[in-house]
């Protein structure tokens, strides 16, 4: 079977940055629902199209193609009263609305003078990314799975 339209593809992956640092491997199989249904960067998508079980891909994903350009406009300097907990420390996350009303992730990077420095970008944002991957299983979507637009069940999404 090759990857195609509302297949389930099971792979093992690695995320490398420009140095060679590994930023995220897993060992274990993840899987995704293929198809146009954003629950894995477009452009490795594309690239695993027609693959099989034992093929694998490696390539250099762009800001663009990956975690997006860095924004400054999501780096934001607040007041310490506007967080509900004394106890802020940096690397805590926190849901915002980003200038658009968007919901945002966003990461504290900074406490000082009474000040909490927030940024609702991607940790990764701005870098130019190398993701490695290996086909471990595919198969057919199911008609729940197709309908919801992801995987369910073991590596999927519960219900």
């Amino acid at each position: 079977m090759h990857i195609a339209m509302n297949t389930v593809v099971s792979l093992t992956y690695e995320l490398r940055d420009s140095d060679g640092n590994v930023l995220e491997a897993t060992a274990d199989p993840v899987t995704y629902l293929h198809g146009g249904y954003d629950n894995i960067f477009p452009r490795v998508e594309e690239e695993l199209h027609g693959k099989k079980v034992g093929d694998s891909i490696d390539l250099t994903l762009e800001p663009i193609d990956a975690f997006g350009d860095y924004d400054e406009e999501l780096v934001q300097i607040e007041p310490i009263s506007a967080f509900p907990s004394e106890e802020l420390e940096v690397g805590m996350q926190f849901e915002g609305e980003d200038p658009t009303g968007d919901v945002v992730l966003y990461t504290i990077t900074d406490i000082a003078d009474g000040k909490v420095v927030v940024d609702g970008n991607h940790p990764w944002a701005g870098e130019r990314v190398n993701f490695k991957c290996t086909v471990t299983g595919i198969r057919p979507a199911t008609k729940e799975e197709i309908n919801h637009g992801h995987v369910h069940g073991a590596g999927g999404h519960h219900h």
